[in-house]
């Protein structure tokens, strides 16, 4: 903290200083704040704006990759999220305040929500029981259409494309100046990580103003699915300051934030292999597997229909790559690309 320059966080608050007041902070939020809307890029994200220009010193780089530190913020991240799951956290579901998430700006943010959205504009809070309900909302049925035959690989998530990889290698120096993908991190060595070597990476970002549940890319057997542990707020040294971070930082975190894995084996053998990877940012710190979806010894692998759900995040914006072996001929819609150079 006493490297930290601002004065202000990015939320324009007065920058924390010290590591006691941080603690009393953190445990304001976690008994008694649910994330309220704003204009910033870090809302839905009050410990990450506590924590935001502390990420991007030279000891905060090395304290949020602590091993031991991360085992401790999970249990803060956990503590909070049963607040976030409980009706106490609906405060912030109205209408009548500037940061409430029903408020007229933030629906300028959101338009044709209660078209789009399961919900009952009639109801007390929508008919959201807590702030994580109304976070985890499900599209009405037909707002998601998913397009038909086994050559089109669909949207695994509502995101904006972040980056798209060729060749990508087993091991790279992913922390050195660019962010390049190294698939032995990002994977964790799982045995069938040197199926991926050379293949293709698309990775995109949600917003905490999105969509935040997962689809099938494409019709196939679950091969494997399980969560990785790993870091919430630690973000490269290499981006300089991030007014959200670790937005900047999306390439690096895929390779140490909390994680989810999902290998399918398409049913199209042009396809082949893909990995769907969730990766928790900040406090985003459940990933979620759909519970019957991951295989048991002994027992059928399961199967899925593409656009089908396959897990969900709690608790704020993410991001996840859709990771391709190589000699898969993939081709990206045009629209994807130019929102790529778009930002």
């Amino acid at each position: 903290f006493t490297e930290v320059t601002q004065s202000q966080t990015p939320t324009g608050k007065p920058q924390v200083k010290s590591y006691d007041h941080m603690f009393r902070c953190v445990n304001y939020i976690m008994t008694k704040w649910a994330p309220a809307y704003n204009e910033y890029g870090l809302v839905g994200f009050p410990i990450n704006a506590i924590l935001d220009w502390s990420m991007g010193t030279t000891n905060g780089y090395a304290a949020f990759l602590n091993e031991e530190a991360n085992k401790h913020w999970k249990k803060v991240l956990d503590q909070w999220g049963e607040f976030l799951k409980s009706d106490k956290s609906c405060y912030v579901l109205v209408d009548d305040q500037p940061w409430g998430w029903f408020s007229k700006d933030a629906m300028a943010k959101m338009p044709n929500f209660d078209k789009e959205f399961v919900c009952d504009p009639k109801a007390k809070h929508y008919g959201f029981t807590s702030w994580d309900h109304f976070f985890v909302r499900q599209f009405r049925d037909g707002v998601r259409p998913i397009a038909e035959g086994d050559n089109v690989i669909a949207n695994a998530c509502e995101s904006h494309p972040y980056d798209i990889q060729h060749h990508v290698k087993l091991m790279d120096e992913f922390w050195i100046k660019e962010q390049k993908y190294s698939l032995l991190h990002m994977l964790a060595d799982d045995p069938l990580t040197p199926q991926f070597d050379g293949g293709t990476i698309y990775q995109a970002f949600l917003s905490a103003l999105s969509y935040h549940r997962w689809h099938s890319p494409v019709d196939g057997t679950i091969v494997k699915a399980y969560k990785i542990p790993g870091t919430y707020y630690s973000a490269t040294l290499s981006v300089g300051p991030d007014e959200a971070s670790p937005d900047k930082s999306q390439g690096y975190i895929c390779q140490v934030a909390a994680r989810a894995l999902i290998f399918i084996q398409a049913r199209n053998p042009a396809i082949g292999l893909i990995c769907f990877m969730a990766v928790g940012m900040a406090e985003v710190s459940t990933c979620e597997i759909r519970s019957d979806l991951i295989p048991i010894e002994g027992k059928p692998k399961p199967t899925v229909k593409k656009g089908e759900e396959i897990g969900k995040f709690h608790f704020g914006g993410s991001t996840h790559c859709l990771i391709f072996q190589p000699g898969v001929n993939i081709k990206f819609d045009k629209s994807v690309l130019e929102a790529r150079k778009e930002g």
